[in-house]
């Protein structure tokens, strides 16, 4: 078999319906197996989508029992050549698999591979490449030099920004989003490290490769993450979560070796959670006390393109919902002239029945430079469903 997709889910069920709609048109042509672990959602994603993909392993937990468990609940039962982990807020492109299964043929030294993420925009996500967070980097990274010096190799290791993004490289750090490893490394180095609740088991996963002799590598094929919607980012668990997984990871790989930074690493990490949890409180202080009645009001806008018959039917969803819209047909589409251009935020849904998932990726790409108020959105005429980067429409 040449692949195995296992895609870990909590209460994201119209996000991943979408995702697995992507996994499935990119997997044409493929011996592929597809897994979705269910963390115990509470919106009735495994009752909702079982019929919908009967093909699918589902495995339904009884309780959250975090990233790490939960991907290697499925990855015991994989049998691919390549084991794929896999964000449900994520669209994968009808040749992204083909590319890294590609790549990983020629490269037999490689252990896992990363992609070219983006965001909603269009913009192009840093954290496609990352380097370990070694003692030094992470300094970089807290205290600024990372930003201050984004392309220095010393300074911006973080990010690894210096490395030209059109082109595959070796990189240290890939993303739990996507990372496609080699089965043969996960049967060398061992599952993913269940201490890590969420958050971390990605950096731990691709370091012990590293250890191990495997490299890691970047594969400039496109995906789009929503990034945030397979996790509320916003809530101070998130903090608190996120923040204690840095601590693990240090303390697992670093703290023998580095006594004497010890104590410093870990009043850093503090520290910043700390001015984070403060953020964020301000923030919701100053939406209590301070109405936003003198914040601007911007007009969304859905640019609407595909069939006829799905047109209709997304300008009565715009209709019921207080969203403006424009509505085109393909046919009459000019991809170069027609969006709208202005200070208000758009959105471009385009129909899925007659566009690739790689068609849509690459009109943003193309647009996010020139047309930043941009966003991408989709319509799917079997399920009825507007999906924008933060809202579900029907």
């Amino acid at each position: 078999m040449d692949l195995s997709v296992v895609i870990v889910s909590y209460n994201v069920r119209y996000y991943l319906e979408q995702c697995l709609r992507s996994v499935f048109l990119a997997g044409q042509g493929l011996d592929m197996e597809v897994f979705v672990v269910d963390n115990n959602s509470t919106d009735g994603s495994p009752e909702y989508l079982r019929p919908r993909f009967p093909e699918v392993h589902f495995i339904a937990n009884s309780d959250n029992r975090g990233f790490s468990r939960a991907n290697n609940q499925a990855i015991r039962q994989a049998r691919g050549r390549y084991v794929l982990l896999l964000n449900p807020d994520t669209i994968v492109t009808e040749r992204t698999f083909t590319d890294c299964i590609h790549y990983l043929d020629q490269h037999p030294e490689v252990g896992a591979t990363g992609v070219s993420m983006y965001g909603n925009n269009g913009c192009f996500a840093w954290e496609s490449r990352r380097g370990v967070p070694t003692p030094w980097t992470a300094f970089c990274k807290m205290i600024g030099l990372t930003a201050l010096f984004p392309h220095n190799r010393y300074f911006g290791r973080y990010y690894m920004r210096y490395l030209p993004r059109e082109e595959a490289n070796y990189i240290e750090v890939i993303s739990g989003a996507f990372n496609m490893l080699r089965h043969q490394a996960i049967r060398q180095i061992g599952l993913l490290d269940e201490t890590f609740f969420m958050y971390g088991e990605d950096i731990d996963l691709s370091y012990r490769l590293l250890q191990a002799g495997w490299r890691n590598a970047y594969v400039p094929t496109p995906i789009l993450h929503y990034k945030g919607e397979s996790t509320q980012k916003s809530s101070y668990r998130y903090v608190h979560i996120f923040y204690q997984a840095m601590l693990i990871f240090f303390d697992k790989h670093f703290s023998h070796r580095y006594r004497i930074l010890s104590f410093l690493i870990r009043l850093a990490v503090y520290l910043r959670a700390g001015l984070d949890m403060l953020g964020r409180t301000w923030q919701k202080f100053r939406k209590a006390v301070f109405p936003q009645s003198d914040t601007p009001v911007t007009t969304e806008t859905a640019f609407c393109v595909g069939m006829p018959d799905s047109l209709t039917r997304m300008q009565d969803i715009c209709r019921r919902h207080h969203l403006a819209g424009t509505f085109v047909t393909k046919a009459d589409y000019d991809a170069a002239n027609d969006v709208p251009n202005g200070s208000d935020y758009v959105y471009i849904v385009f129909d899925t029945s007659c566009f690739t998932y790689g068609q849509m990726l690459d009109f943003l790409i193309t647009q996010s430079g020139r047309k930043n108020n941009l966003a991408i959105g989709t319509y799917n005429p079997e399920s009825g469903l507007m999906i924008l980067p933060h809202d579900i429409y029907d």
